[in-house]
């Protein structure tokens, strides 16, 4: 499987089940996506979560042959089985796959069918996001993986404003798309600003500044 990023933006997601697995995936998709959970009943995380707050919860027990009928319904682009009944897990996969909508199956892991997706671990940090997938083989991998990522992205989501910043700024500039490529990496490479992202905006913004005109008169001197 190949990883890819999907905007959910003004899209449904279709949840079946309400446990902590349906829980889960639900609070996954609700940052960005209208979604709906259909179960008889639903974990106390849709009460104490407010991430869960926005989420629509319809209580109900469909039967495999009637799950046809809520996908239709709701026009979702994905649809994720989180039961714990293999047949009605079985009959979304095949609802999902007739009408050529992805589908996240939970209690699949290793080989997929075509449009079946994993819902991997992420690490986040502001407009930065890192997902860590073991193809299934260890979840706990991936909890320790994401776990030890966390420390290491610190500030990224920090840096990435600053430098889509600095980015938009140089593109007014005389400077040639080499050195403006050069001017932003020595940014990001620079522990001084990195440092200084941790006291505050205004500060790191100066420090990149300094990085780069060095950055500039380092690569002006080295052409002549």
């Amino acid at each position: 499987m190949i990883p890819l990023y999907h905007d959910f933006s003004e899209e449904t997601v279709l949840v079946f089940g309400g446990g902590s697995v349906g829980a889960r995936k639900a609070r996954r998709f609700a940052r960005e996506a209208q979604v709906v959970v259909i179960s008889p009943a639903f974990d106390e995380r849709f009460e104490t979560d407010e991430e869960l707050a926005a989420v629509d919860r319809i209580r109900a027990a469909p039967e495999p042959a009637e799950v046809p009928e809520w996908v239709d319904r709701f026009e979702p682009v994905l649809v994720v089985a989180a039961t714990d009944d293999p047949d009605l897990n079985r009959a979304v996969d095949e609802a999902a796959s007739e009408r050529g909508l992805l589908i996240n199956r939970t209690d699949q892991s290793g080989g997929r069918d075509v449009d079946s997706v994993v819902v991997p671990a992420t690490v986040r940090d502001g407009p930065v996001s890192v997902a860590i997938s073991t193809g299934g083989k260890s979840p706990a991998l991936s909890r320790y993986l994401r776990q030890q990522i966390e420390a290491e992205i610190e500030d990224a989501g920090a840096m990435a404003e600053l430098t889509g910043e600095l980015r938009a700024e140089l593109k007014e500039s005389d400077l040639s798309v080499a050195d403006r490529r050069a001017a932003v990496r020595s940014v990001v490479r620079s522990s001084s600003v990195w440092k200084a992202l941790h006291t505050g905006t205004a500060k790191a913004t100066k420090e990149a500044e300094r990085v780069m005109a060095a950055e500039h008169d380092d690569t002006d001197g080295g052409s002549r």
